[in-house]
Parts: C-alpha cells; structure tokens; sequence
C-alpha cells in the first residue's frame, strides 16, 4: 500500500465544512467543497508519490496496466479503474439525474461521440453510504401516493398530471413527459402556484421539499417532479442504491459514494444545464422502486458491506479497536482505503501505510490480503468481481 492523495472537486453545491473537518483543515474553507475523489477518473486523478513528485493513477495505471490492475481486471475492464471513490458533502440540492446502463451508454456513446449526452461508453450505477443524516430522492415510489399529494395542492394546471399519475406506473411516463415539457413562459407561475399551495396548507415533507426546492429553483418544474420520488432520510450507516434508469437527487449532507467510473448523466430538472427530455424518457425505468435504502451486512468481525449487483465495484467497511487482532479481508486488488476516523494501519503484503482520519491509500493488484490494525475506522473499495 501506499498514500493516495486525492483531489478536491469545487462544485457550488458543497459543503465548506464537511470535507474539511474530516480532513483536519480550517473551518470554514475558502470555498465550497463538494467531493473527495480517490481514484483514477481522468477529471481529477488522486496521485502518489514519485521521488518527490505527485504522479497521476491514472498515468500509472497505463504504464503499468498488468501489475496495477492485474490481467483478469484487464480483460474486463481494459486499462482502466472500474470505480471511483468519493466523499460527497451535499449543503444544497444536486440535480434530478438518472445514468443510462451499459447498452445505452456504448450505443449512445457511439452515435454521438460525446458531444451531446454520452461522453464516455460506460454505465454509471452508484452507492452511497451515509457518514451524516443525509437526504435524498431516489426512485419513483406509488404514483397513487403522488398523485394524491400534488392533487392536494390544488394547481388546476396539473389536473393532467395528476389524471395521469392516478392510471398507475403506466402513467408516471406521461407525468415526466408533462412536467418536463412546461413551457418556458408558464413554469415561474407553475412553481409558484404550487409554493403558494404548500405555503398555505397543513405542515408535511411535502410540502417542506416544496419550500426547500423552490427558494433555489423558482421556475424550474423539477420541483413538481420531485414530488414523484421517494423521499428518504437517512442515518449513518444506512446506503442508497442507485441502478441504471433512477431518477434520484442529493439533497444534503455527507457520504462516502462509489460508482462505476464513469461521466454519463442525463439531467431531469433542478439545473440550469441542459435537460434532454426524449433521452431522458428514453432512458428511465418507470417503475415503482420498492424500497431504496441498504442498511450495511456484516460479513465478518468489524466488516460490514452493501451487496450490490455489479462487476466495476464493491465497498467494505471496517471498524477496528486498540488491542483487537485487528481485521483481515480478502479481496481483489487494486484497493483503495479511506480512513474514516482515528488511525489505522493499513498493510497488503506489499508495503504498509499508516492513515489517520481523511487520508487515504492505494495498492496494486500484486497485494495480498489486506490486514487493518489500530482504532478507528475505514471504507475500502475493490471491483466487484467474484
């Protein structure tokens, strides 16, 4: 193992605090921090150490794809790291988005060379783990149960919506469709009739995520479609799955996400960028999604994980003490460690690293076990090949 040193994406939505305090800087930052990467993504590779000089993994990787990757990742994945591992601090809303999966990504991909939705030919499935409450809307959940609430604004503009949503999943497309469709002249006066109804009406999450999303986007009908989602708030600990064709969004809060690597995302609202409404239809799952959350599986002393059902990731988390044994994993290499809280050892058969909290590191596939020593705790992430 050795230090990894990741990088530090500005986005306008991030925390000033989260990312910082974990990493032991100065509250508050300069600036919004909104995600730690600690990988390989050519848009802001972590480095390591060279005689004194930061090299990119992603320089690494292809100079030395057998030894880093080893060659049954590279037979599957190419010359590339599969996932990327991040810290998200969320203080405002990220778009409404969904990812395509990896059919419609390398078609997409190949029909427009990355100038309009696909830049790259991969699918982007996600997991986030919680390290505070955190909040989000992931997945459509009963149209009934929508249906019911933005009939309760009582917008007579939205009575098709809401005809639509009462047909059942059938009619979540056309609802999508009809929201996303607004015409631009009559969306500040859509959103603000529905502010104006959740204003004035009974207290209730509803209403409260009706208030939160229009003081940041008066004239975006993302807000009514946000009604159409689960809204979930999570403990630490518990996780998000996030398969190809979910509509979901960030609202707030701190997690620790990997994802297969990847830069695929089509936007549904919440956003001043682009929204391609017809790809996006094309591309979303419109189907109640049952339950969204993933509460952690212990699979061993102090070793707990998120089963999910993909090759390009998985994501353990281990949770040592002073005078324990410590924890022992086996599992394919490459490895990234992020430790999480207090100071561990972090050691593969190849070299030994010694992290405290916010620091992190990587090993090669040419690693053996992973074994964790000292008191505290750290998230590590490998593909998900078995």
């Amino acid at each position: 193992m050795e230090l990894l040193q990741g990088r530090i994406r500005d986005y306008a939505w991030g925390s000033r605090t989260a990312i910082a305090e974990l990493q032991g800087r100065p509250v508050p930052s300069d600036g919004p921090e909104a995600e730690l990467w600690l990988g390989a993504h050519p848009g802001a590779p972590a480095t390591v150490d060279r005689d004194g000089r930061p090299v990119s993994l992603t320089e690494l990787l292809v100079a030395e794809p057998g030894h880093w990757l080893g060659e049954r990742l590279v037979g599957r994945f190419g010359t590339r790291l599969p996932f990327l591992l991040k810290v998200l601090a969320a203080d405002a809303p990220l778009s409404l988005q969904a990812h395509p999966d990896a059919e419609q990504a390398r078609a997409g991909h190949a029909a427009d060379d990355g100038r309009v939705n696909y830049v790259d030919p991969y699918h982007k499935p996600e997991l986030l783990v919680a390290l505070s409450e955190f909040e989000a809307l992931c997945g459509f959940r009963d149209p009934a149960e929508s249906a019911a609430v933005i009939g309760g604004f009582g917008v007579p503009a939205l009575e098709p919506v809401v005809a639509a949503l009462r047909t059942g999943p059938a009619g979540l497309r056309e609802a999508v469709r009809a929201l996303l469709s607004w015409p631009e002249t009559e969306r500040a006066g859509l959103v603000a009739a529905v502010l104006a109804a959740a204003t004035a009406g009974p207290a209730s999450p509803d209403a409260a995520l009706v208030r939160t999303l229009a003081a940041g986007y008066p004239a975006d009908p993302g807000v009514v479609v946000a009604l159409l989602l689960h809204h979930v708030r999570l403990a630490p600990g518990d996780g998000i799955w996030m398969p190809a064709g979910n509509l979901h969004a960030y609202l707030r809060g701190t997690g620790v996400e990997i994802m297969a690597a990847s830069d695929n995302v089509l936007r549904g609202g919440l956003t001043p960028k682009r929204v391609d409404v017809e790809e996006l239809l094309r591309v979303l799952r419109f189907e109640v999604l049952a339950d969204p959350v993933l509460r952690p599986e212990r699979v061993a002393p102090g070793v707990s994980t998120w089963p999910v059902p993909v090759e390009d990731f998985a994501l353990h988390r281990v949770t040592v003490s002073a005078g324990s044994p410590g924890a022992r994993l086996t599992l394919p290499g490459p490895r990234v460690v992020l430790c999480r809280a207090g100071k561990l050892s972090v050691d593969d058969g190849v070299g030994v690293v010694t992290l405290g909290a916010g620091q992190s590191a990587v090993g090669t596939a040419a690693g053996g076990a992973l074994a964790l020593a000292g008191d505290g705790e750290a998230f590590v992430a490998t593909c998900g090949l078995r």
